[in-house]
């Protein structure tokens, strides 16, 4: 039996791949969940099939079979080529994926980045119907390993004409981030990123902490070059921040990742975007996520939401 109510997501992580079904948009309650690991070192096709077994063993769940499905990549697809980029999972580079599943599966995709994906579960079932819900214009933003974001409007993701919308990790923010491996130099993320961050407390300490350590370090006002990390990092989140606004001036901000937990982020970086954006007030709530590891495939559970 065919399923074109429910809401079917897949959420392809580095190592697994987890698949949701949601009740319906106005009621995403959680039919049915499952995660499997995609044994990758087996190689692309491999990976396919481990996809198309889970989706099996979850439409035996629910009783039914979907007739689209969300996914939400590591990557992004290539509008020209059609095929997968920029992902982590280097299997899948160069790779005509969304085509391949299709084929397997015999229903229609729809897929997306993690980070859109993000943005999307927020906006759709997360804080921003909490805190905002009269928001038109989403700004999910990963703070992590990296730094990458997804823009929704209207509770649509915008993914661009290249695929690359919300991808303000690789915008120019200073010089003292040094080389990128996207080949430019002090891009977002090599400034604000966890490593980012961590590198430059050592730099100035001479020792080695993990950014929660740090985060402790300045919370306990008792190491100086944890409050000077901190207080970069919100410098610099406020002057990456403010150039995003001043571009796409969102209602509302929500800041995932580990760096996400920082809590001077939303105190002092919050003034310090404040500092630098183009006007004299600042309007975008700038807040936490909800959903916590949910959101990836959540989120591409909405991908099929209309």
């Amino acid at each position: 039996m065919s399923d074109n109510q429910h809401l079917w997501g897949l959420d392809l992580g580095g190592t697994k791949v987890e698949c949701v079904v949601l009740q319906s948009k106005d009621e995403p309650t959680v039919l049915a969940r499952e995660r499997m690991y995609t044994e990758k070192e087996n190689g692309y096709k491999h990976i396919l099939n481990r996809i198309k077994l889970l989706v099996d063993n979850v439409a035996e769940q629910v009783g039914s079979r979907p007739t689209r499905i969300g996914i939400g990549t590591p990557g992004t697809i290539d509008p020209p080529t059609q095929t997968l980029k920029n992902s982590n999972s280097t299997e899948l580079n160069g790779q005509p994926f969304k085509r391949d599943m299709e084929e397997l599966l015999g229903v229609e995709l729809a897929l997306a980045n993690d980070a859109n994906c993000f943005a999307l579960a927020e906006a759709r079932m997360g804080i921003v119907p909490q805190m905002k819900p009269d928001a038109k214009v989403v700004f999910g933003v990963i703070m992590g390993t990296g730094v990458g974001g997804g823009v929704v409007v209207n509770g649509q993701v915008i993914n661009g004409a290249q695929g690359i919308g919300g991808e303000w990790g690789h915008n120019f923010l200073d010089l003292s981030g040094g080389d990128c491996y996207c080949g430019k130099k002090g891009c977002v993320e090599t400034v604000i990123s966890g490593p980012a961050t961590e590198r430059f407390y050592k730099e100035v300490s001479g020792k080695s902490l993990s950014l929660k350590e740090i985060n402790a370090a300045h919370q306990a006002q008792n190491d100086p070059h944890a409050k000077a990390t901190i207080d970069r990092l919100c410098h610099f989140f406020g002057m990456g921040l403010s150039s995003l606004i001043n571009i796409l001036d969102p209602d509302i901000i929500v800041i995932g990742g580990g760096v996400g937990n920082v809590d001077a982020l939303y105190t002092q970086g919050i003034r310090d975007v404040e500092k630098f954006v183009f006007n004299n007030r600042l309007e975008t709530m700038i807040v936490r996520p909800k959903l916590g590891d949910s959101a990836g495939v959540f989120g591409a559970a909405f991908l099929v939401a209309e």
